[in-house]
């Protein structure tokens, strides 16, 4: 999907032709409209690098266009088999032109093009590179609280469980911090070289926005740090509970299978075809049910005391 904004007086407003001070948007861009935006005088291959999902970050330049590839998180819903990845988004600076290029929708980019972002102007290039880098680290933030809120849950589950599924679901996340991992230290590595570069240096309220987007971006490192760390302790810790609460149902039916075996074994014995005691007389049934009761509850008492139940 290819779509032509342009900020004026009165908001974000779409155009059909590129023109001076614009943003082109791809979005899993056909490939008409790639060698359309190509004829803008964009070298191909920063079309295409951002499509490929395992592109790392970085940067480059050549004829003037600078290309900046950096990874934004994505939620694939709890459903998924990893709720939470991160993928490329390349962002290529002309004299003329801001372009973005990304492999799938995502909520970065449409919170960008809905207009309500404050403050936006699609001329100032270096601002709006800066704009995006920081609701990037803040969308990390976001979806990291998210994956702490159904950790929560799942922990809920696991102190009564006696399965491998929430212990499953523990994976799922510890998968997509291992991704948030990855991706946050390639984007550091990333925007500490744009603010070696100077590049911003020629406005200060760009610097010190890039400050902030330094200091957005370690917070997210540090807080999936601690979020692996402590998820993988909790998965140690319910996999010996898991373990646990099913040694405890075991005990439970391995007592109540002794305790009802006493009642059986008497009965067998009055099923025999033999003579046996009481059978001629007329409470010998009542006589049987309190023999049995006063041989089985001392044993229900014992392994109460010894809490075996």
């Amino acid at each position: 999907m290819l779509t032509i904004n342009k900020h004026s007086e009165t908001g974000l407003v779409t155009l059909n032709e590129p023109i001076e001070g614009c943003w082109i948007s791809l979005v899993d861009p056909t490939s008409e409209e790639v060698a359309r935006v190509q004829s803008l005088g964009i070298p191909l291959d920063y079309l295409t690098y951002p499509l490929d999902l395992d592109e790392r970050a970085r940067a480059e330049r050549e004829n003037g266009e600078l290309l900046i590839i950096f990874r934004i998180p994505i939620n694939q819903g709890v459903s998924s088999d990893i709720p939470f990845i991160s993928i490329p988004l390349g962002i290529v600076l002309t004299e003329k032109y801001f372009i973005t290029i990304c492999r799938q929708e995502n909520d970065i980019l449409m919170d960008f093009a809905s207009g309500k972002m404050r403050g936006l102007s699609t001329g100032k290039r270096n601002r709006f590179l800066l704009r995006i880098l920081l609701s990037t680290a803040q969308k990390y933030l976001f979806y990291l609280r998210e994956i702490n809120k159904q950790v929560d849950i799942l922990e809920d589950k696991l102190q009564r469980s006696t399965r491998n599924k929430e212990v499953l679901e523990l994976l799922k996340y510890e998968k997509s911090l291992t991704y948030f991992t990855t991706a946050l230290k390639s984007n550091e590595l990333l925007m500490e070289r744009l603010q070696r570069s100077q590049m911003f240096k020629a406005y200060p309220d760009d610097e010190d926005l890039l400050e902030d987007v330094l200091t957005e971006n370690q917070q997210a490192i540090e807080m999936v740090n601690i979020s692996n760390n402590i998820l993988s302790s909790m998965m140690d810790a319910f996999a010996s509970i898991i373990s646990n609460n099913l040694n405890g149902v075991m005990k439970f039916l391995a007592s109540i299978t002794i305790i009802l075996s006493i009642p059986t074994i008497i009965a067998s014995f009055y099923g025999m075809n033999v003579r046996i005691p009481f059978e001629e007389h007329q409470f010998a049934f009542l006589i049987v049910i309190v023999i049995t009761l006063l041989i089985a509850l001392p044993v229900v008492w014992i392994f109460y005391k010894r809490d075996w139940f």
